[in-house]
């Protein structure tokens, strides 16, 4: 049944806990660009130690879903359930979709070969930031995406992304530019969505002067994987 996966999934999300717990307290609420702590190796170990729960968690959850099929042949409450988790999933994004939609994909700027910044330039201005991401990510949302998938997971409402130095965390793996995120949807309506986007529209500045990295693509049809993260809420402020 869809959603059994949550009886495991909190000793593994746990590790997850941990590793934001301990940007937090690095940051004290900041963006942690060009961070010089240890925690790129204590989000590699963490990560190791993820693989090995989310193993587990997929091999629990095959059990789950043995049983709870056997029990829906043989009881008409239990089918009534599963197909309703069944329509609750397609909502909340945990199975896969397919359809028409966009792909944007964000990457730094190539450095010269001795490494000599533009003129009055920094090095974050040669980098995607987080909030680049998410500029993206908002503005997909805004020209009415069905389904996200950021990188290699499935995006949802409760999805995060967050900086770290120039890699990105997205629930607990770390992923190095460039950074590819692909929505569902009209294509029209995404591209001007993106076209009409602030945020988006300042990363193409800068893309255009400092030779970032911005390409948009439009997709006929693309499969996007269901959303295998936990969807509990562990803060949430109600809108003013």
């Amino acid at each position: 049944m869809q959603g059994g996966w949550r009886i495991a999934a909190p000793g593994a999300f746990a590790l997850a806990g941990l590793l934001f717990a301990t940007s937090a307290g690095v940051s004290k609420g900041q963006d942690l660009r060009g961070s010089r702590s240890d925690l790129p190796d204590l989000i590699q170990a963490e990560e190791a130690r993820l693989r090995d729960a989310n193993d587990r968690i997929d091999r629990l959850q095959a059990e789950i879903d043995a049983a709870t099929n056997q029990a829906a042949q043989q009881d008409g409450r239990v089918r009534a359930e599963h197909r309703r988790a069944v329509a609750l999933s397609r909502v909340a994004g945990t199975t896969p979709v397919q359809g028409p939609g966009t792909s944007v994909t964000l990457s730094d700027a190539p450095r010269s070969a001795d490494r000599m910044l533009p003129s009055g330039t920094s090095p974050d201005d040669l980098v995607v930031h987080q909030q680049d991401v998410q500029a993206v990510v908002n503005a997909l949302w805004a020209g009415g995406a069905e389904a996200m998938q950021i990188m290699d997971q499935r995006a949802v409402n409760t999805s995060a992304v967050r900086c770290v130095g120039n890699t990105l965390i997205l629930a607990g793996r770390v992923y190095s530019p460039p950074y590819t995120i692909t929505a569902i949807g009209d294509p029209d309506r995404l591209a001007q969505a993106l076209d009409g986007s602030p945020d988006v529209q300042l990363f193409r500045y800068y893309a255009d002067h400092y030779g970032l990295g911005y390409q948009t693509a439009s997709l006929t049809s693309v499969r996007l994987p269901g959303y295998d993260g936990s969807l509990d809420l562990v803060h949430a402020k109600a809108a003013a």
